[in-house]
Protein backbone atom coordinates (compact mmCIF):
# COMPACT_ATOMS: atom_id res chain seq x y z
CA UNK A 1 0.00 0.00 0.00
CA UNK A 2 1.50 3.34 -0.99
CA UNK A 3 0.04 6.84 -0.82
CA UNK A 4 2.74 9.73 -1.52
CA UNK A 5 6.25 8.72 0.33
CA UNK A 6 4.24 6.65 3.13
CA UNK A 7 4.34 2.70 2.40
CA UNK A 8 3.07 -0.22 4.72
CA UNK A 9 2.54 -3.98 3.80
CA UNK A 10 -0.08 -6.45 5.45
CA UNK A 11 -0.22 -9.86 6.23
CA UNK A 12 -3.55 -10.79 6.57
CA UNK A 13 -2.76 -14.69 7.41
CA UNK A 14 -0.90 -13.56 10.07
CA UNK A 15 -3.56 -11.84 12.50
CA UNK A 16 -4.52 -9.42 9.92
CA UNK A 17 -1.11 -7.86 11.35
CA UNK A 18 0.95 -4.78 9.66
CA UNK A 19 4.24 -5.70 8.57
CA UNK A 20 5.83 -2.46 8.30
CA UNK A 21 5.10 1.11 8.06
CA UNK A 22 7.80 3.43 6.03
CA UNK A 23 7.72 7.11 5.10
CA UNK A 24 10.45 7.63 2.41
CA UNK A 25 12.27 4.54 3.24
CA UNK A 26 12.13 5.36 7.35
CA UNK A 27 10.97 3.00 9.59
CA UNK A 28 7.94 4.12 11.64
CA UNK A 29 6.63 1.29 13.56
CA UNK A 30 8.94 -2.14 14.28
CA UNK A 31 9.57 -3.78 10.82
CA UNK A 32 8.65 -7.74 10.96
CA UNK A 33 11.63 -9.63 9.96
CA UNK A 34 11.68 -10.95 6.30
CA UNK A 35 9.59 -14.26 5.81
CA UNK A 36 8.28 -14.07 9.58
CA UNK A 37 4.89 -15.72 10.27
CA UNK A 38 5.20 -14.49 14.00
CA UNK A 39 2.30 -11.79 14.78
CA UNK A 40 4.24 -10.80 18.04
CA UNK A 41 6.93 -9.57 15.33
CA UNK A 42 5.08 -8.07 13.25
CA UNK A 43 4.65 -3.60 13.41
CA UNK A 44 0.71 -3.65 14.85
CA UNK A 45 -1.44 -6.40 15.12
CA UNK A 46 -5.67 -6.33 16.06
CA UNK A 47 -6.48 -7.15 19.42
CA UNK A 48 -10.29 -9.13 19.10
CA UNK A 49 -12.25 -10.50 20.56
CA UNK A 50 -10.65 -8.69 23.87
CA UNK A 51 -7.94 -6.61 25.15
CA UNK A 52 -5.01 -7.70 27.31
CA UNK A 53 -5.73 -10.69 29.58
CA UNK A 54 -8.59 -12.63 31.02
CA UNK A 55 -7.53 -14.16 34.39
CA UNK A 56 -7.07 -17.42 34.01
CA UNK A 57 -9.44 -17.27 31.10
CA UNK A 58 -12.41 -17.72 33.17
CA UNK A 59 -15.18 -15.39 33.80
CA UNK A 60 -18.84 -15.05 34.12
CA UNK A 61 -21.58 -13.94 31.94
CA UNK A 62 -25.23 -13.99 31.27
CA UNK A 63 -25.65 -16.55 34.30
CA UNK A 64 -22.78 -19.39 32.70
CA UNK A 65 -19.37 -19.80 33.24
CA UNK A 66 -16.63 -19.86 30.56
CA UNK A 67 -13.47 -20.88 30.60
CA UNK A 68 -11.17 -20.27 27.65
CA UNK A 69 -8.05 -21.97 26.50
CA UNK A 70 -4.57 -20.27 27.94
CA UNK A 71 -2.82 -18.93 24.53
CA UNK A 72 0.44 -17.28 25.21
CA UNK A 73 2.70 -20.21 26.46
CA UNK A 74 2.90 -20.84 29.55
CA UNK A 75 1.67 -17.26 30.73
CA UNK A 76 -1.38 -17.95 32.98
CA UNK A 77 -3.68 -16.03 31.86
CA UNK A 78 -5.66 -15.89 28.35
CA UNK A 79 -4.21 -13.09 26.21
CA UNK A 80 -5.48 -10.76 23.48
CA UNK A 81 -8.26 -12.51 22.25
CA UNK A 82 -8.17 -14.95 19.03
CA UNK A 83 -7.59 -12.37 15.80
CA UNK A 84 -4.20 -12.49 16.54
CA UNK A 85 -3.41 -16.03 15.96
CA UNK A 86 -6.09 -16.22 13.30
CA UNK A 87 -6.27 -15.91 9.12
CA UNK A 88 -7.96 -13.20 7.89
CA UNK A 89 -9.36 -12.47 4.12
CA UNK A 90 -8.68 -9.21 2.03
CA UNK A 91 -12.22 -8.17 1.11
CA UNK A 92 -11.38 -4.85 -0.43
CA UNK A 93 -7.99 -3.89 -1.64
CA UNK A 94 -6.85 -0.80 -3.50
CA UNK A 95 -3.44 1.28 -3.69
CA UNK A 96 -4.17 2.75 -0.52
CA UNK A 97 -6.44 1.23 1.63
CA UNK A 98 -7.48 -2.33 2.41
CA UNK A 99 -9.81 -4.26 4.31
CA UNK A 100 -9.63 -7.62 5.75
CA UNK A 101 -12.36 -9.72 7.13
CA UNK A 102 -12.28 -12.54 9.83
CA UNK A 103 -15.22 -14.69 10.45
CA UNK A 104 -16.04 -16.53 13.91
CA UNK A 105 -18.17 -19.61 14.68
CA UNK A 106 -18.79 -20.24 18.02
CA UNK A 107 -15.61 -22.28 19.73
CA UNK A 108 -13.74 -23.01 22.97
CA UNK A 109 -11.52 -20.11 22.14
CA UNK A 110 -14.86 -17.42 22.47
CA UNK A 111 -18.46 -18.60 22.79
CA UNK A 112 -20.05 -15.78 20.68
CA UNK A 113 -20.18 -15.50 16.53
CA UNK A 114 -18.65 -12.38 14.99
CA UNK A 115 -17.87 -10.33 11.86
CA UNK A 116 -14.79 -8.37 12.76
CA UNK A 117 -13.62 -6.03 9.89
CA UNK A 118 -10.14 -4.20 9.77
CA UNK A 119 -10.00 -1.34 7.48
CA UNK A 120 -6.37 0.05 6.87
CA UNK A 121 -6.09 3.35 4.86
CA UNK A 122 -2.98 5.85 4.51
CA UNK A 123 -2.64 9.38 3.07
CA UNK A 124 0.25 10.81 2.37
CA UNK A 125 1.03 11.74 6.03
CA UNK A 126 -0.96 9.08 8.16
CA UNK A 127 -2.23 5.88 8.45
CA UNK A 128 -5.66 5.22 10.22
CA UNK A 129 -6.55 1.62 11.01
CA UNK A 130 -10.75 1.26 12.07
CA UNK A 131 -11.98 -2.50 14.04
CA UNK A 132 -14.93 -3.21 14.29
CA UNK A 133 -17.04 -6.15 15.51
CA UNK A 134 -20.55 -7.64 14.49
CA UNK A 135 -22.17 -9.53 16.96
CA UNK A 136 -23.67 -12.75 15.12
CA UNK A 137 -24.91 -14.12 17.99
CA UNK A 138 -28.40 -14.76 18.90
CA UNK A 139 -27.68 -13.01 22.34
CA UNK A 140 -26.06 -10.34 23.58
CA UNK A 141 -22.39 -10.54 23.55
CA UNK A 142 -19.34 -8.62 25.73
CA UNK A 143 -16.44 -7.21 23.19
CA UNK A 144 -13.56 -5.43 23.71
CA UNK A 145 -11.00 -4.32 20.85
CA UNK A 146 -8.15 -2.78 20.36
CA UNK A 147 -4.49 -2.30 18.50
CA UNK A 148 -1.37 -3.24 19.65
CA UNK A 149 1.48 -1.44 17.02
CA UNK A 150 5.38 -1.62 18.36
CA UNK A 151 7.07 2.24 17.88
CA UNK A 152 10.97 2.20 17.43
CA UNK A 153 13.10 3.76 20.22
CA UNK A 154 16.20 4.83 21.22
CA UNK A 155 17.56 6.73 23.25
CA UNK A 156 16.46 10.30 22.08
CA UNK A 157 12.65 8.92 21.81
CA UNK A 158 10.01 10.87 24.16
CA UNK A 159 7.02 10.44 24.75
CA UNK A 160 3.79 12.43 25.79
CA UNK A 161 0.35 11.72 26.67
CA UNK A 162 -2.38 12.83 29.87
CA UNK A 163 -4.44 10.60 31.34
CA UNK A 164 -6.46 10.27 35.39
CA UNK A 165 -5.45 6.89 36.30
CA UNK A 166 -2.51 3.94 36.13
CA UNK A 167 -2.96 0.71 37.61
CA UNK A 168 -0.44 -1.01 39.02
CA UNK A 169 -0.17 -4.62 38.71
CA UNK A 170 0.00 -8.15 40.04
CA UNK A 171 3.63 -10.19 39.69
CA UNK A 172 1.66 -12.06 37.02
CA UNK A 173 0.26 -8.56 34.86
CA UNK A 174 -2.98 -8.29 36.53
CA UNK A 175 -4.02 -4.61 37.69
CA UNK A 176 -3.84 -4.44 41.30
CA UNK A 177 -4.79 -0.93 42.84
CA UNK A 178 -5.14 2.16 40.80
CA UNK A 179 -3.16 5.48 41.42
CA UNK A 180 -2.33 8.53 39.99
CA UNK A 181 -1.57 8.75 36.46
CA UNK A 182 2.02 9.71 37.96
CA UNK A 183 2.39 6.80 40.28
CA UNK A 184 5.54 5.40 38.27
CA UNK A 185 6.65 8.96 36.61
CA UNK A 186 5.43 11.38 34.48
CA UNK A 187 4.19 11.41 31.15
CA UNK A 188 2.23 14.85 30.80
CA UNK A 189 5.43 16.41 29.58
CA UNK A 190 7.30 14.77 26.71
CA UNK A 191 9.88 12.14 29.27
CA UNK A 192 12.51 9.06 27.82
CA UNK A 193 11.10 5.61 26.89
CA UNK A 194 13.98 4.03 26.62
CA UNK A 195 14.67 2.45 30.46
CA UNK A 196 15.73 -1.27 32.02
CA UNK A 197 12.59 -1.85 34.38
CA UNK A 198 9.51 -3.20 32.52
CA UNK A 199 6.49 -1.28 31.87
CA UNK A 200 3.09 -3.44 31.44
CA UNK A 201 0.32 -1.03 32.56
CA UNK A 202 -2.73 0.38 31.67
CA UNK A 203 -3.65 3.96 32.29
CA UNK A 204 -7.24 5.44 32.84
CA UNK A 205 -8.85 8.31 31.70
CA UNK A 206 -6.53 8.72 28.99
CA UNK A 207 -7.32 11.90 26.04
CA UNK A 208 -6.76 9.12 23.01
CA UNK A 209 -3.98 11.02 21.93
CA UNK A 210 -0.15 10.40 22.43
CA UNK A 211 2.84 12.01 21.07
CA UNK A 212 6.24 10.54 20.14
CA UNK A 213 9.23 12.30 19.48
CA UNK A 214 11.73 10.51 18.02
CA UNK A 215 15.69 11.73 17.86
CA UNK A 216 15.12 12.04 13.63
CA UNK A 217 13.08 15.13 14.09
CA UNK A 218 10.13 13.06 12.95
CA UNK A 219 7.19 12.94 15.04
CA UNK A 220 4.71 10.71 15.34
CA UNK A 221 0.95 11.72 16.71
CA UNK A 222 -1.40 8.89 18.02
CA UNK A 223 -5.30 9.47 18.15
CA UNK A 224 -7.79 7.18 18.83
CA UNK A 225 -11.95 6.58 19.04
CA UNK A 226 -13.36 4.18 21.29
CA UNK A 227 -10.16 3.80 23.57
CA UNK A 228 -10.78 5.23 26.93
CA UNK A 229 -7.46 2.99 28.52
CA UNK A 230 -4.06 3.24 26.79
CA UNK A 231 -1.64 0.18 27.80
CA UNK A 232 1.88 0.57 27.34
CA UNK A 233 4.22 -1.68 27.33
CA UNK A 234 8.39 -1.80 27.19
CA UNK A 235 10.71 -4.59 27.62
CA UNK A 236 13.72 -3.49 29.73
CA UNK A 237 16.47 -2.21 27.46
CA UNK A 238 14.22 -3.30 24.23
CA UNK A 239 14.58 -0.69 21.01
CA UNK A 240 10.60 -1.04 20.69
CA UNK A 241 7.60 -0.24 22.89
CA UNK A 242 4.04 -0.12 22.36
CA UNK A 243 0.97 2.27 22.85
CA UNK A 244 -2.22 0.21 22.60
CA UNK A 245 -5.47 2.05 22.54
CA UNK A 246 -7.80 -0.07 23.86
CA UNK A 247 -11.92 -0.24 24.68
CA UNK A 248 -11.43 -1.53 28.31
CA UNK A 249 -9.08 -2.31 30.79
CA UNK A 250 -7.63 -5.94 31.60
CA UNK A 251 -9.17 -8.39 33.06
CA UNK A 252 -12.46 -6.29 32.41
CA UNK A 253 -14.47 -9.44 32.36
CA UNK A 254 -14.43 -10.09 36.26
CA UNK A 255 -14.69 -6.23 37.07
CA UNK A 256 -16.96 -4.09 37.53
CA UNK A 257 -16.19 -1.53 34.82
CA UNK A 258 -16.72 -4.70 32.11
CA UNK A 259 -16.74 -4.47 28.37
CA UNK A 260 -19.03 -3.12 26.33
CA UNK A 261 -22.46 -5.38 25.99
CA UNK A 262 -23.57 -5.76 21.96
CA UNK A 263 -26.65 -6.26 20.67
CA UNK A 264 -27.36 -9.20 18.33
CA UNK A 265 -26.83 -7.54 15.05
CA UNK A 266 -24.98 -4.45 16.27
CA UNK A 267 -21.62 -3.38 15.29
CA UNK A 268 -18.90 -1.60 18.37
CA UNK A 269 -15.86 -0.21 16.86
CA UNK A 270 -12.38 1.49 17.57
CA UNK A 271 -10.19 3.05 15.33
CA UNK A 272 -6.56 4.47 15.43
CA UNK A 273 -4.50 7.15 13.59
CA UNK A 274 -1.10 7.74 13.23
CA UNK A 275 0.07 10.91 11.69
CA UNK A 276 3.60 11.74 10.96
CA UNK A 277 5.28 15.05 10.98
CA UNK A 278 8.28 16.90 12.34
CA UNK A 279 9.44 18.29 15.51
CA UNK A 280 9.23 21.68 15.81
CA UNK A 281 10.83 21.55 19.64
CA UNK A 282 13.90 20.81 21.51
CA UNK A 283 13.05 17.91 23.65
CA UNK A 284 13.34 18.09 27.66
CA UNK A 285 15.59 16.15 29.34
CA UNK A 286 13.28 15.03 31.44
CA UNK A 287 13.66 12.30 34.17
CA UNK A 288 10.87 9.96 32.53
CA UNK A 289 10.50 6.36 33.70
CA UNK A 290 13.83 4.39 34.39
Amino acid sequence: MRAGGLEAALSPAVGGALRWLALDGVDLLRRAPDGSDDPLAMASFPLVPYANRIADGRFHFGGQDYHLPLNFGDHPHSLHGHGWQSGWAVTDQSDDAAQLTLVHRPDARWPWAFTARQHIALSPDAIVLTLALTNDAEDNAPVGLGFHPYFRADADTRLQFAARSLWLSTPDMLPERSVPANGLGDWSALAPVQGESLIDNVYGGWDEMATVERGDGLRLTLTASGADWLHVYRPPGSDAFCLEPVSHMPDALNRADGMAIVAPGATHSLSMRIEIGKSDQVLPKSAGIA
